[in-house]
């Protein structure tokens, strides 16, 4: 329940309930809280039971927590041997590698017609001191940037 509480969120929170409600009534206060909270989850648990007992016994297997929506999916693709075969020959990597090559070699390839002796060996990548062409003259706007 408390799995994401880390020590210095715990201490704080006891040095806040010491501040507020004093040593001397501290204990009386926790124990009304553990209470309450027994109260809640013995509640909990038996509407879960008269939920289960009025569903049926074709809903023995029915648990509460396969509401949530990532449980759900999870068990549901965790089950699946197709999606854990498309999962399994997924590889990003793979295709991401793929793509890079296949950039690399379109590159490579239009390399050689315009190159020249002074030009970079295949296979390296583009020639990032290269300074780049002038820009093309610009066009103007067809409406008033100020206007709008």
């Amino acid at each position: 329940m408390f799995n994401d509480i880390g020590a210095l969120e715990l201490v704080t929170i006891v040095v806040l309930a010491i501040l507020i409600f004093g040593p001397d009534k501290l204990p009386k206060v926790i124990q009304d809280v553990s209470g309450i909270i027994r109260k809640i989850r013995s509640f909990s648990d038996s509407a879960k039971q008269d939920i289960r007992s009025e569903l049926g016994p074709e809903f023995k297997d029915f648990e509460f927590e396969d509401l949530n929506p990532k449980t759900f999916i999870r068990k549901q693709l965790g089950e699946n041997e197709d999606l854990k075969d498309i999962r399994s020959s997924f590889d990003l990597r793979k295709e991401l590698n793929d793509v890079t090559d296949a950039v690399n070699s379109r590159e490579t390839d239009a390399a050689p017609a315009s190159a020249t002796p002074a030009a970079a060996p295949a296979g390296t990548g583009p020639d990032l001191l290269k300074k780049p062409a002038a820009p093309a003259a610009e066009q103007p706007a067809r409406f008033d940037a100020d206007a709008t």
